[in-house]
């Protein structure tokens, strides 16, 4: 990292910047704004600690690879969270899954944790200074086996499930309170057929049902938010999915709950960033959850491409920060699993950024006369402006490793605490 030739580009990228009508040091500013929720699953591959060497299985979700350096117990994947942290600029949260409780060693099934088991987390983000948000774990559960929780015509399965989205929401205004800072608590669960089901509405009334009962009790708005997100389709459940985006854009508006968008969630023709304006007009907040589909949700790393730039775009042209919530969701198991947390925030970090120092009020009002050969030829030139000389800055007022020097402090870490993991 050289210091001074970063600040001596930035200056020239801010002067070229102006010409435009940007402020790039307001746009630093502005980053503050962008607060990425990360989630814990990418540490360990989606396993938890309900059960010694915990793995993934079920539910229509799966994480592939094997790559070294796995965390398998709290401490590990606090130390690998801790890491993760010191090599990102701006503000980040933790997002937890329930199967994540600190239990002591002991078996607590999901429809008996307490705010207890959880009550560690919640002092490791005091220390930390950050937000944690959570999600109650409808997945890899002998009650999931069949492919059905909340909307399961088995009705001790039905309300076991009930039970633990209850819990779960307790918990999260729990957490909330202590920190000073609403916990977003998401709802997903993998139910569905495999094969053409003849009673698509029974299962999707059974599911409207468990959510009334499970969110029956509201907690103030400081201290939890509820989130429901849908899904296209998952393994197992390819020709039917009871939570389907329409079911919960539908039950978000009526029961003013936030609808969560995944990117990876819908067909891939489809593009999360025109929803969100869509989403907005009727509900006050939303939640996203940043991923990276390959043919399908494979859950691959977020890179900066279109699709999450237009995520980026949309939101900041539009002023929806405060109403947008930013959470991550892939699951990489085939490369080191610090690097993927840093490559994937980083880059949702830079969508966000490429987006502030656009001429927003510049392109609207060449739309806006017509101009449509003036806007598209804008745009194409933003791309080749030195964005990368305000993101090294960024970086390296935040005291962060710049351009691809977290790469060596990676690797190091993998050779002083990664390699020695069994």
């Amino acid at each position: 990292m050289n210091k001074s030739r970063i600040e001596a580009a930035y200056q020239l990228a801010k002067e070229e910047y102006a010409e435009l009508g940007v402020n790039t040091d307001a746009v630093l500013q502005k980053m503050n704004d962008v607060v990425v929720s990360l989630h814990c699953w990418q540490t360990d591959d989606v396993g938890g600690f309900e059960t010694p060497d915990a793995t993934l299985s079920g539910g229509g979700i799966q994480a592939t690879g094997n790559y070294p350096g796995k965390a398998r117990t709290i401490e590990q994947m606090r130390a690998d969270l801790e890491k993760v942290l010191s090599l990102l600029p701006g503000k980040q949260r933790l997002n937890l899954h329930a199967i994540y409780g600190d239990f002591g060693g002991e078996f607590v099934d999901r429809d008996q944790i307490e705010v207890k088991h959880f009550q560690s987390w919640i002092d490791w983000c005091k220390v930390q200074g950050i937000g944690m948000d959570f999600n109650a774990s409808c997945f890899s559960h002998p009650k999931a086996a069949d492919g059905f929780t909340l909307s399961s015509k088995n009705e001790e399965i039905r309300k076991f499930w009930v039970e633990h989205v209850k819990r779960c929401r307790t918990i999260s205004a729990e957490i909330g309170k202590q920190l000073g800072t609403p916990c977003v608590h998401n709802t997903w669960i993998p139910d569905g057929s495999k094969d053409t089901p003849i009673d698509r509405n029974g299962y999707r009334t059974l599911l409207k049902k468990s959510l009334d009962e499970a969110m029956a009790v509201d907690y103030p708005k400081e201290h939890m938010k509820d989130a429901v997100e849908s899904k296209l389709f998952g393994i197992g459940a390819e020709s039917m999915t009871v939570g389907s985006h329409d079911f919960y854009l539908g039950y978000a508006i009526k029961n003013n709950k936030l609808i969560c968008l995944d990117n990876g969630h819908f067909h891939p023709t489809e593009q999360v960033g025109d929803k969100i304006s869509a989403c907005l007009q009727f509900i006050d907040e939303l939640l996203l959850h940043l991923t990276r589909p390959v043919r399908w949700d494979s859950d691959h790393v977020v890179t900066l491409n279109e699709d999450l730039q237009l995520i980026a775009s949309e939101i900041i042209r539009n002023n929806f920060l405060n109403r947008v919530n930013i959470g991550l969701d892939f699951f990489d198991a085939s490369i080191n699993r610090i690097g993927a947390y840093v490559i994937g925030t980083r880059a949702a970090q830079k969508a966000f950024m490429i987006a502030m120092l656009e001429p927003t009020a510049r392109l609207i009002e060449m739309e806006e006369a017509g101009k449509n050969f003036e806007r598209l030829a804008m745009l194409e030139e933003l791309k080749t402006k030195p964005f990368s000389a305000v993101w090294d800055y960024y970086c390296l007022q935040a005291g962060v490793p710049v351009g691809t020097d977290y790469i060596a402090e990676i690797q190091q870490y993998e050779k002083e605490v990664l390699s020695g993991r069994w």
